[in-house]
């Protein structure tokens, strides 16, 4: 994947410890300090967010040119590296089965955060056309990865979360299903009293965008205490795609 510039921005894979400890530091300002998580390898000294799989990923960057700040991250790990590091980040989550037998070409997308100054422009925009190219570069089939709801009371999401079980469900080949022990069931009000667009406005953004683009979700969420938050499992399938979408997505760009 070759570097892509724009008049504010580069994005561009990490290619050092220290491209990696800046996406770490920016994951720990976002995960940690603003969302409240926590982890077995965090570093609070040094202010890394950080896990076991951080060696065998990708990790794209989004840098800011006028100050040479990272301000955007996407954790990518593909076949061959998830082979390596022996398991995926979202399978102590769900039950990945049904993507693992459905010889795709998978990619897992996580640790994926901005940060606060460049939210709701342009920022996402130029991180999703570099994950693009990505995806074309690689063939890429069917991308996933766990998107969050800030805290733990899956009561306060029972519209958000009823109204992505409802309208959102994956199809059944992809339809990974949350690990049994920690199954939260998102199906807790019926489609007939649901508020639907009540219930939108507490989607976060990034699902929000991922819906947009054709995307999935998988049954039942998981409660995520270490990083205080409520994950469903976002699955996108690129062959499902409309052509607009993929527009938008960025496979239709020239």
């Amino acid at each position: 994947m070759t570097q892509t510039t724009s008049p504010d921005f580069d994005v561009r894979l990490a290619q050092s410890p220290e491209d990696l400890r800046a996406a770490q530091r920016l994951r720990f300002d976002v995960f940690i300090r603003e969302l409240g998580g926590g982890g077995p390898l965090v570093d609070h000294a040094a202010g890394l967010e950080q896990d076991a799989l951080d060696a065998f990923c990708d990790h794209l960057l989004l840098v800011d040119r006028h100050s040479d700040a990272v301000v955007g991250v996407y954790r990518l790990l593909r076949p061959e590296q998830a082979a390596r590091a022996g398991r995926h980040y979202c399978a102590s989550e769900y039950d990945l089965t049904p993507l693992l037998t459905s010889n795709r070409r998978l990619l897992e997308l996580g640790r994926s955060c901005l940060h606060p100054d460049y939210r709701g422009g342009m920022a996402m925009h130029h991180l999703w056309s570099a994950l693009a190219e990505y995806v074309a570069l690689h063939e890429i089939e069917v991308l996933f990865g766990v998107a969050s709801f800030p805290g733990t009371d899956v009561q306060a999401l029972a519209a958000p979360l009823s109204l992505l079980h409802h309208r959102h469900l994956a199809p059944a080949d992809l339809r990974v299903r949350a690990v049994e022990e920690s199954f939260q069931d998102m199906n807790m009000i019926p489609p007939e009293a649901l508020d639907r667009k009540a219930a939108m406005l507490q989607v976060p953004s990034l699902i929000k965008a991922y819906l947009r683009l054709g995307g999935y979700v998988g049954e039942g969420a998981f409660v995520d205490h270490a990083f205080n938050t409520v994950d469903v499992c976002l699955i996108m399938d690129t062959a499902r795609l409309s052509q607009k979408q993929a527009r938008i997505y960025g496979r239709g760009s020239q």
